[in-house]
């Protein structure tokens, strides 16, 4: 049974959504990916967001570009948390759908990460679900170890090359 759902409007979103998968997937979460749209089927959409609970999702990520309805909706549907990517677009920048899916009436919040931050979304998912669970906490510990690690050699690579040659 999938822990997260992993909703796009568009698999024009798939690039930016596979992030956020490929995170759950480093940490062993289990999800269910889908493309709904809610404004081109709007039934469908209301299925997969009445029936997620007792599908057991606990989490959601929903992205969407522009109007940005997906991941507010879900948010009124779902009763969990829903954590909402806003996707970057030619004609505004993704302003559009940040603000849109930042800007939720009171209570119908929507986590928001920034645009096409579909991994934050993928690690914000797994720190939710690590409330309640400690080997996912140990992983994502060793997570935040390895990135410091890596922090780390890149400091000492520059250090010990300096910056012409780091750049190279």
């Amino acid at each position: 049974m999938a822990q997260v759902g992993i909703v796009m409007g568009s698999d024009s979103d798939m690039p930016v959504m596979s992030k956020a998968a490929d995170f759950l997937e480093k940490m062993g979460i289990s999800y269910d990916m889908r493309i709904i749209s809610a404004h081109r089927e709007p039934d469908v959409f209301f299925e997969y967001a009445k029936t997620a609970e007792e599908k057991g999702f606990k989490v959601i990520i929903a992205g969407a570009g522009m109007a940005a309805h997906l991941p507010g909706m879900c948010a009124a549907i779902f009763p969990m948390p829903v954590i909402g990517i806003p996707m970057y677009n030619d004609a505004l920048s993704g302003e559009d759908a940040l603000y849109s899916i930042l800007q939720m009436p009171p209570g119908i919040p929507v986590a928001t990460v920034a645009l096409n931050g579909g991994k934050n979304a993928g690690i914000l998912a797994a720190k939710m679900l690590a409330m309640s669970d400690s080997g996912l906490l140990e992983k994502l510990k060793a997570f935040t170890a390895e990135m410091k690690a890596e922090v780390e050699a890149k400091d000492a690579k520059l250090r010990e090359t300096g910056y012409k040659e780091y750049k190279k």
